[in-house]
């Protein structure tokens, strides 16, 4: 018998496929990162060892104020009663009788001299006055009244020699003298110095860390990374809130220990003051740097923003120097807003109430600046 073939069709088993060995597998969630591994962690680090390696930014901020302050702090130091010396006609019958009635005269220095001799010391400045005791009953003084200093001599030796005379006033007078800490230059410039180093600190190194990242083409490649700018920027801020403590406390221990300056407020409305005037002084570096792309021109910005505070703030003097009519603007400015409110914490020891105004000037500085840093800023 013929075999017939049969219509069958041939059958198919489905084996499973097993991972080859080696192969990758398939992609899952990424692991989350730790939080010292986020970029904002990463950039504030950055920011430090940027600083770290950079000794000229480490003198600037701390050698030279605490330089700055030793020089003026000695050249206005409290000094003895100044004393003038004048010169007493020696040819004279009286002259005898006028020193022994100057003798301890408060502010004056009697000395014989001949005529000549006393024209000469009085056209060279070396005496403020001559005394001429024309006789035991009438004396004249010959002196420059351009100077203070002869005026003022003038009254001294007047008063003595009247006193000596046999002078009685009708009105007894007594005088207490003090010396107040609050009220010295020092105690004035420690505090305004505080608030030029927030200032420095807060506009230069970041203005120039952005400009030098774009000039260099970083901030390119900072592009392709998940960072956003809101982060890139707020690194900086971070960095500031960070060195704030050290640069602050290195400065105000120095006034406190050297030149006795006094710190009357609360030390939270101080520390308080100072991170808000860092914020506002950081806010307006990230601004500046936003758009520069040659360290000349930032530091043509920088210096722009900077000179109307050191001129008219009242770092090294009063304010209140300058007109009526350009104290609003005076007001409105942020290193005028710090320097108050740390002068009014450290010497008047006012509470927070009394420093709403000054913070409320550098709350405002600091909003502005930061919003407008991150809709200029480009990163290239």
């Amino acid at each position: 018998m013929a075999d017939v073939p049969t219509d069958r069709s041939p059958t198919v088993t489905i084996v499973p496929s097993l991972p080859t060995p080696g192969a990758p597998s398939a992609p899952s969630a990424p692991p989350r990162r730790p939080w010292y591994a986020s970029s904002l962690v990463q950039l504030t680090l950055v920011r430090w060892r940027e600083f770290i390696r950079e000794p000229e930014i480490v003198f600037w901020t701390f050698v030279f104020p605490l330089l700055l302050a030793t020089g003026l702090g000695i050249a206005f130091r409290e000094q003895p009663e100044e004393t003038v010396t004048i010169g007493v006609l020696s040819a004279r019958p009286a002259s005898a009788t006028a020193m022994r009635s100057l003798d301890g005269a408060p502010g004056v220095v009697p000395q014989l001299m001949s005529d000549s001799a006393a024209a000469r010391a009085l056209r060279a400045g070396k005496v403020a006055l001559v005394l001429d005791p024309v006789a035991a009953d009438s004396v004249r003084y010959v002196f420059d009244v351009a100077r203070p200093e002869a005026r003022a001599a003038r009254q001294s030796v007047d008063d003595a020699l009247q006193r000596a005379a046999g002078r009685v006033d009708p009105v007894r007078a007594s005088e207490r003298r003090i010396t107040e800490k609050g009220a010295r230059y020092i105690d004035l410039l420690i505090p305004g110095l505080l608030a030029l180093n927030l200032m420095g600190g807060g506009i230069w190194p970041i203005a120039f860390s952005i400009v030098s990242a774009r000039q260099k083409k970083l901030l390119k490649r900072f592009v392709a990374t998940p960072m956003s700018r809101v982060e890139y920027l707020t690194a900086f801020l971070l960095f500031r809130m960070s060195f704030l403590v050290v640069e602050v406390a290195f400065l105000t221990a120095f006034g406190m220990l050297v030149f006795g300056v006094p710190q009357r407020g609360a030390w939270a409305v101080f520390a308080l003051v100072n991170l808000v005037g860092a914020l506002a002084f950081s806010a307006m570096g990230l601004l500046l740097g936003a758009r520069p792309k040659t360290i000349e021109g930032v530091s043509g910005l920088a210096n722009l923003a900077m000179l109307p505070g050191w001129v008219l703030s009242g770092v090294f003097f009063s304010a209140s120097n300058f007109p009526d009519a350009v104290q609003p603007l005076i007001r409105a400015l942020p290193l005028t807003a710090a320097v108050d409110a740390l002068r009014l914490v450290m010497l008047e020891g006012a509470g927070l109430a009394q420093v709403m105004g000054p913070m409320a000037v550098l709350a405002a500085w600091t909003v502005v600046c930061f919003v407008a840093a991150l809709r200029l800023f480009v990163w290239r």
